[in-house]
């Protein structure tokens, strides 16, 4: 495997280490909504690479090796020695059934000798929850999965998934792996705490929730978040909510990415069912920079080659690091090595399964997730 990173400086992409020399099978791109949906920049980057499928999607924050980048786009652009990739896409509407998106868009990649399935999606229009759900039935548990919902910073207005030549909202994308030279790794982890009482979602509708203990939910969560209920939703990134089926099961992490102040309802990135038991999440630098590097260590390594690794980490884990946000990722990469050349971006939802051991995906928020990519 050959990876070449590449930023966009000065009206130009510029190369940091030429190591493709050749045809190039993919190339992952990140960045503000604005650079992603930019015709010409995405002309520049196709005559670089004339024979790659351009994948990506807009942002919370652009990752590139083990720091942010500045500028308003990056690139990871990828060759195989053996291995190839297929891409599937799948745009919807607000009255389609998104379960059903999710299971025609994986039933789209061939299955023959798929070792990994990598998703992309928007962040604000798609119910994350429907997505892995459709994904998961389609290839019946047996494939992992990894990816994540598009972000749009702290603007929570439009997020994009580009595909070659198109950047657009309403848009599901999912890139296929193939061949037996390939060997993928994925590790997920949150380092956020529980705190307050355990409480039950006493009234809800897919992703959105009207009652908590039987009180509306929106009340609820600005008598917790006090003058912070102002910013809402932004300020309700840095206070998630864990839920689960029952005391005994894993939790899984909410984030709200809007509020109904008409039916003082908040809205979630994925499903929050009726009956589920919840606690709101708080957490500190050092949680969240221990979590990633704990994420990097449930990575086995295959070998020492170039490899690439994929990083979704969710937007508000940004926001409580602030200018620490790199402590995270250079923590990764000492964890998985330098060969392994990370890509990737802050975003609105994380898809993962819980471990490299269990095949299932599942949403996430507040996570940080990575998938490594080894040829042997």
């Amino acid at each position: 495997m050959r990876v070449e990173q590449v930023e966009y400086i000065d009206n130009n992409w510029n190369i940091k280490k030429r190591n493709i020399f050749g045809n190039t099978d993919i190339v992952f791109t990140f960045g503000d909504r604005d650079a992603i949906k930019n015709r010409d920049i995405y002309e520049k980057l196709k005559k670089i690479y004339p024979s790659a499928d351009i994948v990506g999607c807009s942002s919370g924050g652009n990752i590139l090796g083990d720091n942010i980048c500045e500028c308003k786009i990056v690139a990871t652009a990828v060759a195989f020695n053996r291995g190839s990739v297929r891409v599937a896409i799948k745009d919807f509407s607000a009255i389609d059934n998104q379960t059903e998106v999710s299971k025609k868009l994986i039933s789209m990649l061939p299955k023959e000798n798929l070792k990994h399935i990598f998703i992309l999606s928007d962040g604000l229009n798609m119910n994350g929850s429907a997505l892995v759900r459709g994904a998961n039935e389609a290839i019946n548990h047996k494939i992992p999965i990894t990816g994540g919902l598009a972000g749009d910073g702290l603007d929570f207005e439009e997020t994009v998934v580009r595909v070659n030549c198109i950047a657009k909202s309403n848009r599901v994308v999912a890139v296929g792996f193939y061949g037996d030279s390939l060997s993928v790794r994925s590790g997920c982890y949150a380092g956020w705490n529980e705190f307050g009482i355990l409480r039950k979602i006493t009234k809800s509708t897919d992703n959105i929730v009207y009652e908590i203990d039987g009180k509306p939910a929106l009340e609820l969560y600005k008598k917790y978040l006090g003058e912070y209920a102002n910013n809402l939703p932004q300020s309700a990134l840095d206070f998630p909510i864990s839920i689960k089926k029952s005391a005994t099961d894993n939790a899984i992490i909410r984030s709200v990415l809007g509020v109904d102040e008409e039916n003082s309802a908040l809205i979630f990135a994925g499903d929050v069912p009726q009956g589920y038991l919840g606690r709101l999440m708080k957490t500190n630098i050092d949680g969240l920079i221990d979590g990633a590097e704990f994420a990097a260590k449930q990575i086995d390594k295959v070998n020492h080659e170039t490899s690439l690794g994929l990083v979704v980490s969710c937007i508000g884990r940004r926001l409580v690091l602030k200018q620490l946000t790199d402590e995270e990722l250079e923590s990764i990469s000492d964890t998985l090595g330098s060969s392994v050349e990370l890509v990737g971006f802050y975003s609105y939802g994380e898809l993962a399964p819980f471990s490299s051991e269990l095949l299932s995906c599942n949403l996430h928020n507040q996570t940080m997730t990575l998938t490594v990519i080894y040829e042997v």
